[in-house]
């Protein structure tokens, strides 16, 4: 029966990470606004059968992505833009189109800050193109004469965030774009999470740094509206400056028996369900709604930031200007990765970020509209865990084990030796995670990058595995 199997559902759904109420800070965004949930969901439910793959046979989604992208538009500049399952298919295909927009360059790169997202090293490993990472400056801001060194003849895109994902901060546009315009080059500004707040922020007067097309020499930008607009998952805009820039980003293949295949993203069916969620949302919410909204999480986001700095042993990193804050610790006497379980034993998530180059081990905070009102409330089980996380100790690691981990070579290593790895670490079978990560993180965290990747990429295909 239908109610029996959504009670299955329901029961299933009890194990995870609550997504209303702000007490995940990190995966979901929560606008706090009675209705907006039945409403998406009874827009989903009205075109989720509709199939994005031909706009001629469902002209009601090709008026909803026009009417999304025109949004987006009025809010950040640019011509023309595809609506996208999220923010890493935008990124990817602001690559592609990029890559594709020059066939006579043979190994083609991209320039990008050791900060940019985690999307466009996916991007450059599913299209062949060469990454050319930049080090970032001491409050992990790119560099733009660093930026404009690594371009060379071979690179078709710049790339800088507004704001960064892992420490919230703005990248100085303006100076990159400048710089990539001079030499003829795209430059995509991923404001993926940033793209929809910061423009209100602004109004609100709070010290928003230029980032959209208003900036000379910006060709692209990548919004995801199932962040700051609080849309249901998966809708993202990729916008361009023109036209032709956008072209090489299409896809058309006539050369086989079918129907002429026309694709404007990566995918070819797309399920109208998410697209008309996203636009009865947008136009429930309204520019004024959305300001609200913006007043609320800067108000949030400003108490939490200085509520965390009265807590002894803790710092934020950066100089963040959006709604992201990556809290480190102020000194050795405990660990972060203890305050998380300790968070999350209190009801809330946090999310751990190993240490990479100058940034070290911190915990990131997504803070949404929801977060209003409940900043107390935080604070004051932020203050517990570290407290808890400070009479607990340092996670201590073997260095004997710490030594025989970073030794390993993880392309030589085999599966059952990875299995006993993953067993060791406590990560050996598909039944799901302890309670207590703190000393899984504290051992992962020995492992250079390679080794961990290759680690939990064989975590998940244990959890993947029926």
């Amino acid at each position: 029966m239908p109610d029996d199997v959504l009670a299955e559902l329901k029961a299933l759904r009890a194990g995870d990470l609550p997504t209303h109420g702000g007490r995940t800070l990190a995966y979901v965004y929560d606008s706090g606004l009675a209705g907006v949930d039945e409403l998406a969901a009874s827009a989903h439910a009205m075109a989720s059968s509709a199939n994005g793959l031909d706009p001629t046979a469902f002209p009601s989604l090709l008026r909803m992505e026009n009417d999304l992208v025109a949004a987006a538009i009025a809010l950040l500049g640019g011509e023309v833009g595809s609506v996208t399952s999220g923010g890493t298919e935008s990124c990817m295909l602001a690559v592609l189109a990029a890559r594709d927009a020059h066939p006579e360059i043979s190994a083609p790169s991209v320039v990008l800050p050791v900060t940019a997202h985690a999307a466009f090293l996916k991007a450059a490993h599913f299209f062949g193109v060469r990454v050319i990472a930049v080090p970032v400056d001491a409050g992990f801001r790119a560099d733009p004469e660093a930026m404009a060194a690594a371009i060379d003849e071979t690179t078709v895109l710049v790339v800088a965030s507004a704001p960064s994902y892992a420490h919230g901060v703005v990248d100085p546009i303006p100076e990159i774009a400048a710089v990539a315009a001079a030499r003829g080059v795209r430059m995509h500004v991923d404001a993926c999470i940033g793209g929809w707040v910061l423009p209100y922020l602004k109004r609100l007067g709070a010290p928003v740094p230029p980032f959209d097309f208003r900036v000379p020499g910006v060709t692209s930008m990548s919004v995801d509206l199932h962040k700051y607009a609080y849309c249901p998952k998966g809708v993202s805009v990729l916008l361009h400056a023109n036209a032709a820039l956008r072209r090489s980003q299409y896809f058309a293949s006539a050369d086989w028996p079918g129907y002429t295949m026309l694709n404007t993203t990566l995918q070819s069916t797309r399920s109208g369900g998410p697209l008309a969620a996203a636009w009865a949302v947008l136009r429930h919410i309204g520019d004024d709604g959305y300001a609200k909204l913006a007043a609320d999480v800067w108000d949030a986001v400003r108490a939490i930031r200085a509520g965390v700095g009265e807590i002894d042993g803790l710092r934020v990193l950066g100089s963040p200007d959006s709604t992201l804050l990556s809290i480190a610790a102020a000194g050795p006497d405990f660990d972060l990765f203890t305050v998380a379980d300790e968070m999350k034993a209190r009801g809330w998530y946090v999310q751990p970020q190993f240490a990479h180059l100058s940034s070290p081990v911190n915990l990131h905070l997504t803070i949404t509209a929801a977060n209003r009102g409940h900043e107390k409330e935080f604070l004051g089980d932020f203050a517990a865990s570290v407290a808890a996380a400070r009479a607990a100790g340092p996670v201590v690691v073997d260095e004997n084990v710490a030594a025989f981990v970073a030794a390993l070579d993880p392309d030589s290593l085999t599966p059952d030796q990875f299995a006993g790895l993953l067993a060791a670490a406590g990560l050996g079978g598909a039944a799901g995670l302890p309670e207590r990560m703190a000393p899984i993180n504290a051992l992962l965290a020995t492992a250079p990058a390679r080794l961990r990747e290759r680690l939990l990429l064989e975590f998940l295909g244990a959890l993947y595995t029926p």
